[in-house]
């Protein structure tokens, strides 16, 4: 191979030479994948299974040099970039057809100082990792509930997870950012460095450039919290969602409670109460129990465990590598009888077993900053409601994505219009992208045309620096 032929932010393409391509070989000390090394094919791939696409260039970084080196060789040959971390994301903008890749899952450094209560973790490590090392001092932070879920991604969209009500959003324990412009500069990001560049990236997702490291505010969790599932027959969804919209208007802000509708791995259809408590055990048994008596349950798993198992409560199947999946999602204020009606119909009709409808309550801490503190905006209490499709065999594909969007398009009627920055999907129109980043959006665009001018990291929930 002689040449590169990659995708350039001018919607073109260019051609690389191979003396260009070796230099910046030798520059980094990762590697740089083609489409014909070692290596190329699992770099490529991403969690959803569904999506397949082929960079012509995967740079796998070791540090801020190879990364500052990569961003200056895609912006020298106006490339279009795409950042991999953990790769989680339910679009799959972890990956590219035709441009650059920048890896940073070979990124894994994680350093916890128990008595200040900070942690500092590079941007290839993923929560279940981030929750090892904190987890061994009794301390953890706000970092979504499915544990092989990318630190970098989840904190730059907001982050949504189990310890939100007492302590909010991830982006409300952020302190750090260290970050590669599009310019190729190395910046860091803080209330004291740079506080404008701060404020977008508490929720501006990946639009302003590589997330080098990350630093964090961490709060004690144990040694245990209190945790687990309450699965009912899926004959009594509508009286038990019912319920849990009821019980979440009454939650603390130590308690959690996710809902699911879901087929069990023997054919079984359930919907899940899933719970948590962070704060004495005695206490959460108190708060949980209504939950736990709602009914007449086939199973009660809530129990003492490690807040790091809890962020594992999800994980299967959700956590598997590889497997086909296609999302939509949004934000609910209420959870209306009729919303109630179309979430226990369509769980009724899935096409497929791992499938499944999750509703997230957003309370307490996470709901009393001002919209215009971080950007992140959307800080009402409201559920993040979620169809997640997901089969294994790939020529079943037009079935399952064409089922769900005809259900999502019965469900959406009871919506706000906006979703989780996190969740958004590959399809969704500009407009509920826009309505995503709230009041925020015009400030973001600001600092889109400031740090990224010509829209280099565009493959994310995109704020075009051309907009009107």
């Amino acid at each position: 191979m002689t040449s590169v032929t990659a995708a350039t932010v001018a919607g073109g393409t260019a051609t690389i030479d191979e003396p260009a391509v070796a230099d910046l070989r030798g520059k980094l000390q990762g590697p740089l994948l083609r489409a014909d090394d070692d290596g190329y094919e699992a770099a490529r791939r991403v969690w959803n299974g569904n999506i397949d696409r082929h960079p012509a260039l995967i740079a796998r970084c070791t540090g801020v040099a190879d990364l500052m080196a990569a961003v200056r060789f895609a912006r020298d040959n106006s490339l279009v970039v795409v950042i991999r971390g953990g790769a989680h994301n339910a679009a799959g903008n972890g990956t590219i057809q035709g441009g650059m890749l920048i890896d940073l899952s070979l990124m894994k450094g994680i350093q916890v100082d128990p008595v200040q209560r900070i942690a500092r973790a590079q941007g290839g490590v993923a929560w279940k990792e981030f929750d090892r090392e904190a987890q061994a001092f009794d301390l953890g932070t706000t970092g979504g509930t499915v544990s092989n879920t990318g630190l970098a991604g989840l904190t730059l969209g907001g982050g949504v997870g189990w310890l939100m009500g007492k302590h909010g959003l991830t982006v409300d324990n952020l302190l750090s950012v260290d970050l590669v412009t599009a310019g190729g500069e190395f910046l860091k990001a803080s209330e004291e460095h740079n506080p404008d560049l701060f404020w977008g990236l508490r929720g501006g997702g990946g639009n302003f450039g590589v997330a080098t490291s990350f630093e964090y505010r961490l709060h004690p969790v144990g040694p245990a919290v209190l945790g687990g599932m309450v699965l009912h027959p899926m004959a009594a969804a509508r009286d038990v969602l019912r319920f849990y919209r009821e019980f979440c208007g009454k939650l603390p802000d130590e308690a959690e409670a996710l809902v699911a509708l879901i087929t069990a791995p023997d054919g079984t259809p359930l919907i899940a109460l899933i719970l948590g408590y962070n704060g004495p055990i005695d206490e959460g048994e108190r708060v949980l129990a209504p939950a736990r008596q709602c009914g007449s349950p086939v199973h009660d798993a809530v129990g003492p465990l490690l807040h790091a198992v809890r962020n594992t409560l999800l994980d299967e199947p959700n956590a598997i590598h590889g497997i086909q999946r296609y999302w939509k999602s949004g934000f609910s204020r209420d959870l209306s009888d009729g919303l109630i009606d179309t979430m226990v119909e369509t769980a009724q009709s899935f096409t497929s077993p791992p499938s499944a409808i999750l509703a997230v309550y957003i309370h307490g801490a996470a709901t009393r900053i001002a919209p215009t503190v971080t950007a992140f905006g959307l800080r009402d209490v409201q559920w993040d409601v979620n169809l997640i499709s997901q089969w294994t065999a790939p020529d079943e594909s037009p079935l399952h994505i064409d089922w769900t969007r005809r259900q999502w398009g019965k469900m959406e009627k009871d919506l706000s219009g906006t979703a989780y920055l996190n969740h958004l999907a590959g399809d969704d129109r500009p407009e509920k992208v826009r309505a995503s980043y709230g009041p925020n959006y015009d400030g973001l665009l600001e600092l889109k045309r400031k740090y990224d001018p010509t829209n280099m990291f565009r493959i994310n929930a995109n704020i075009s620096p051309a907009a009107p």
